[in-house]
């Protein structure tokens, strides 16, 4: 995880997402950042997350680690050297303020331990992800379920966007959106991360 710098995350990239929290469905990628400080492996362990802000809501996705510098032209199989699973911690309360304000979503998106990753396995291609599906289960049972085929903003748009307007190169990794059925978390609930049926991160919450 060391080796991991900036984050990036796509904002409201699967259209029932977008209409559940009733927001407006985006025209062109909508980006935002953690920072490092918010990195945490999905390794088991148990995560602190704050008990004292609000509610703290589950999104999971698919993320992609970008394996060397990015140059005009490069396509997603050329950039992209691993896959995982996280989850983008939110905290529901303090983003509908920052809404309402206007504001920057970093208090609501940003806190430590907000950017929960499985292990990286090596990347198929785009073209085997769209046949996988991603999914969490919490407390045994299938909270969210997602397919990039259902994305607004396929991964080359995503990663053409972040170098265009960011800069992108090795190291940088990209929560790529979730699915419709994020909610809340609750001290003591065990979250495990599936790819294509398999678990490949886990670990149980406690808000303190």
């Amino acid at each position: 995880m060391s080796s991991i710098r900036n984050i990036y995350c796509v904002g409201r990239n699967y259209v029932l997402h977008a209409k559940e929290l009733n927001n407006e469905v985006p025209t062109s990628p909508f980006l935002f950042s953690k920072p490092t400080h918010a990195l945490v492996e999905a390794d088991g362990s148990h995560i602190e997350l704050p008990a004292d802000r609000g509610s703290v809501h589950f999104e999971t996705e698919l993320v992609i680690r970008i394996g060397r510098p990015y140059e005009k032209g490069i396509t997603v199989d050329e950039l992209v050297d691993g896959l995982a699973i996280g989850i983008d911690f939110t905290l529901r309360d303090v983003q509908n303020e920052m809404k309402k304000k206007s504001y920057p979503w970093l208090l609501a998106k940003g806190f430590p331990n907000s950017a929960l990753v499985s292990k990286f396995i090596a990347f198929p291609g785009f073209e085997a992800c769209k046949a996988k599906d991603f999914a969490l289960v919490k407390n045994g049972v299938e909270a969210q379920l997602g397919n990039i085929k259902q994305m607004l903003f396929d991964l080359q748009t995503i990663v053409d966007f972040c170098a265009l307007h960011f800069g992108l190169g090795e190291g940088d990794i990209i929560y790529t959106g979730t699915p419709e059925g994020v909610g809340p978390v609750n001290d003591g609930d065990h979250m495990s991360l599936h790819w294509d049926g398999q678990i490949v991160g886990e670990c149980t919450v406690q808000l303190t």
